[in-house]
């Protein structure tokens, strides 16, 4: 569970000097952090699988949006995502801007059992200065020490009809191992967007689609290629992958043409945030690749994972007065800003659609369940071939 330290009241900080990650929380904001706490950790307990020793493993993805850019999350704010992220045991993170310095906070929160991997900033503006990042839990799983960012070669570049030299945003593949199991991940963010093909003075400029569609061809080769090379065969595609439910049906079945099937629990689930139904997609995604002994747990037959909501916790709607003078501060233009004070109508549109998606995501968080002790089936599938090893009479 996480530290709380940032939550005490000023009395404790008298009899003992605990370490604060933001000594900046005023009362009010410790007082509503410690009620949205203890609402989150009710709906994590009722919604998401209990750790099992040596049973199971909780793995989950959240592009968590901008985490590391400039001073807008607040200290409740980062309360909230480590609780949340305490809850799992390992969690590939989308959307980490250069900048570290939330990452770390996060770390700290969450206690000296955790950590992180992340690769490198992407440049220019198609990749958004992003990273991709794994944060986990030391006492449940541990990296293999294979880790890299999977790169399209030049003959494999040559032959894609868009022209795509490598993905926006590099595939992070790493490695991790828990109990007998090993598995990687594959870390993505695809292109986003569903424009449809426009023809300029300068040319072709292909459908979001398409893009996305040519970089997952891409990935896919690259995979088939090393297939046979690679550390372990247990492979999970996870990530924001921008898929529109009525644009990217060609690019899912190239995905389940090269083997990889998805999550029971997560198909067609919504993942972006909308207040229009319309609007709703499923952007995140986990698509799996393994042995027999690589699989999701079940109960009564049920694959066990689903989809995070913290807004039913926390930043709920009818909470948007409690955070008036904060998104007056945290506005761009102080006149605005200004102006949330008194315009009831203006105040909750900001807060709906700005404040509280800047401050956790604009996307939900999604979690399996992962199965990882088959020590019982191991044993029972030697059984018979021992028993032919006895010697007859």
């Amino acid at each position: 569970m996480p530290f709380y330290n940032d939550l005490r009241p000023s009395k404790d900080f008298d009899e003992r000097d605990f370490v604060r990650v933001r000594p900046d929380m005023q009362a009010d904001e410790k007082l509503r952090c410690i009620d949205g706490l203890l609402r989150l950790k009710r709906q994590l307990e009722a919604s998401v699988s209990a750790r099992r020793t040596e049973d199971n493993l909780l793995v989950a993805s959240w592009n968590i949006v901008s985490l590391g850019s400039g001073d807008y999350r607040t200290g409740e704010a980062l309360y909230y995502l480590a609780e949340i992220l305490s809850r799992f045991d390992l969690i590939a993170v989308q959307e980490v801007k250069p900048s570290l310095a939330d990452l770390d906070r996060l770390i700290r929160i969450l206690g000296p059992n955790w950590a992180y991997m992340v690769n490198d900033a992407t440049g220019g503006d198609e990749g958004n200065d992003e990273r991709s990042a794994y944060i986990y839990n030391t006492n449940r799983v541990r990296p293999s020490g294979i880790a890299g960012e999977l790169s399209i070669w030049n003959a494999l570049a040559q032959s894609s009809p868009l022209g795509l030299r490598d993905l926006k945003r590099p595939a992070y593949m790493t490695g991790f191992v828990t109990g007998w199991k090993q598995f990687a991940l594959i870390n993505l963010h695809l292109h986003p967007g569903k424009d449809a093909e426009k023809r300029t003075a300068n040319g072709i400029i292909p459908a979001d689609s398409a893009l996305r569609q040519e970089e997952m061809r891409l990935l896919l080769s690259v995979l088939a290629d090393r297939m046979d090379k690679l550390w372990t065969q247990n492979l999970v595609l996870v990530g924001d992958m921008n898929f529109y439910r009525t644009h990217d049906d060609a690019t899912i079945d190239l995905i389940h043409a090269a083997g990889f099937w998805e999550s029971a629990g997560l198909v067609g689930k919504t993942t972006n945030i909308t207040t229009d139904p319309a609007d709703a997609e499923t952007y995140d995604r986990m698509f799996f690749n393994g042995d027999d002994y690589f699989r999701i747990a079940t109960v009564d037959g049920q694959e066990q994972g689903g989809v995070l909501n913290p807004f039913l916790s926390v930043y709920r709607d009818e909470d948007w007065p409690a955070y008036r003078s904060v998104m007056r501060d945290k506005h761009g233009t102080p006149a605005k800003g200004a102006a949330l004070m008194t315009d009831d109508a203006a105040a909750i549109r900001y807060f709906k659609q700005t404040f509280r998606k800047r401050q956790l995501s604009d996307h939900f968080l999604i979690w399996v369940e992962l199965a990882v002790d088959d020590s019982a089936a191991f044993l029972a599938g030697k059984r018979p071939d021992v028993a032919a090893d006895i010697p007859a009479g």
